[in-house]
């Protein structure tokens, strides 16, 4: 049929369209909304499972440790064996983990099920937009990926809350259902994809960095243990764990540099290196997700265990940052285009400062609404300023044959810094709580209900948090003010 025939920049008809579209939205909010309602989940899981607090960084660091070590493996495979093909095994895998998650019966079973969820989302959300571009016309892509991220934003928003208020409702055992809703959504995406979508041509040929991969997971794998192994008497990190897992990260970090040189196509081109707008771009981006992974995996415990605060009023710590990013990301973007991206990154990074040193010097007034929310906007306003000119910054600051490639690695760089900031902010919070004779342990509340001692002891450990956290984003201020220059600028130079 003649209104059925795909473009020819295309390889769906306009029905078609409309399945990949709803499959990309439901799949992202999958892995969007994992990481927020886990952290909102974690102080119910602990007792659950009688987790540490060491297992409860590993269930979020399983999960980040993956993905972020083969996101790039995974947006490389679908070029290699199609996008769809590609994007329906890692939305499977995704979901056949996830009901794993649900049943597990021990902190490090549910650990083990999150690295291969983790795994699955590598596959999987480098599919989504990737699929909906090379659906979509170019006359049409802009509208699809527009209803995309609005979509997107609005689940991003809704799922915390909509997951705080389930898990104050329940049992101990009502996490599981955090998992096993995934099931229903995944399915039906993988339906949509399977019964109503064609399989899309291959792009490209060229062997896949496996052995990149690999490095990339034994580097980041050792450094993120490293971090979190056991403490000395002093309560501080144990020399010698330390001293040996640093040393595994640094040889492989070594052998990952050497094989991204040899690869035929490497998952990391080091030439985009060679830019120092982008260096400094990718600087600010660790150093601002280092900071707001921490706030965000570790004030919900801090909420609940600490100050007896229920999961639905926890969960509207993550609400501000998604509205203000979708509402203020479209005119950010145009100032920046007028203006440079770096000033406006500075700025934004030292909003998102401020926001996170007050966090932490008023956390005594264990005042939600009147302090911890007013933090948490005031960081969102900031951070909203950062995204738009970032993404601005990176893709300006290579050539335009490598502004994917660019984007991918500003992508991973991002997962990196939540990997590392929760796997070092843990020791520090458990050792500053532990420098006071309070009962408990940090982010697990008191079978007795909420104790005095005990919550000074977590404000304080928080507020250590939180002054990392402004001090990482005044790092990211700093590095964008000195070391970002407009697009323009470099051209002249």
């Amino acid at each position: 049929m003649a209104d059925a025939a795909a473009s020819p920049s295309t390889f769906c008809t306009p029905e078609q369209r409309k399945f990949v579209l709803a499959a990309a939205i439901l799949a992202s909010a999958l892995a969007f909304i994992d990481g927020s309602i886990v952290s909102i989940a974690t102080p119910t899981i602990r007792k659950s499972l009688d987790a540490s607090l060491t297992d409860a960084q590993w269930i979020a660091n399983g999960y980040t440790l993956s993905l972020s070590a083969l996101m790039l493996l995974g947006g490389a495979a679908g070029d290699r064996f199609g996008l769809k093909r590609v994007f329906c095994a890692g939305i499977a895998m995704f979901v056949a983990m996830s009901l794993l998650c649900a049943l597990a019966w021990s902190p490090s079973s549910l650990i083990g099920f999150r690295v291969l969820q983790g795994v699955g989302a590598a596959f999987m959300i480098p599919g989504s937009l990737a699929l909906i571009s090379k659906a979509y016309p170019k006359a049409e892509r802009g509208r699809a990926i527009g209803t995309w991220a609005a979509a997107s934003a609005i689940t991003t928003a809704g799922g915390p809350i909509i997951g705080g208020f389930l898990l104050s409702q329940g049992s101990v055992e009502i996490w599981r259902f955090i998992f096993a809703i995934n099931l229903p959504l995944g399915g039906l995406a993988l339906w949509m994809l399977m019964a109503r979508v064609p399989v899309d041509a291959p792009v490209a040929r060229k062997p896949l960095d496996v052995r990149g991969a690999g490095l990339a997971i034994v580097f980041l794998g050792a450094l993120a243990w490293a971090l979190t192994g056991p403490e000395a008497d002093d309560g501080l990190p144990d020399a010698g764990h330390l001293g040996l897992w640093l040393s595994v990260a640094a040889f492989a970090l070594w052998g990952f540099i050497h094989a991204e040189r040899t690869a035929v196509a490497p998952i990391m081109p080091l030439r985009v290196f060679a830019s120092l707008s982008f260096d400094a771009a990718n600087i600010a981006t660790f150093s601002l997700y280092f900071g707001l992974s921490a706030v965000l995996f570790f004030l919900p415990m801090t909420l609940i265990g600490g100050w007896g605060v229920s999961e639905t009023t926890a969960g509207i710590v993550f609400v501000p940052l998604t509205l203000a990013i979708a509402s203020l990301s479209g005119p950010v973007g145009a100032l920046a285009d007028r203006t440079g991206p770096g000033p406006l990154i500075a700025a934004g990074s030292a909003l998102v400062a401020t926001a996170y040193a007050t966090l932490g010097a008023f956390l005594w007034l264990n005042n939600f609404w009147l302090h911890v929310l007013p933090c948490i906007v005031v960081m969102a306003l900031g951070m909203a300023l950062v995204v738009a000119p970032l993404s601005a910054a990176v893709m300006g600051s290579v050539d335009d044959a490598d502004t994917g490639t660019a984007s991918g690695v500003n992508n991973a760089v991002s997962r990196v810094a939540g990997l590392v900031a929760v796997a070092a902010m843990g020791g520090l919070a458990a050792w500053r709580f532990g420098l006071s004779s309070a009962p408990g342990e940090f982010g697990l509340a008191l079978d007795t209900g909420v104790d005095a001692a005990h919550r000074a002891a977590s404000n304080a450990a928080m507020s250590a948090v939180a002054y990392s956290a402004a001090t990482m984003s005044g790092v990211a201020a700093f590095a964008a003010w000195f070391g970002i220059r407009s697009p323009a600028a470099q051209d002249q130079g």
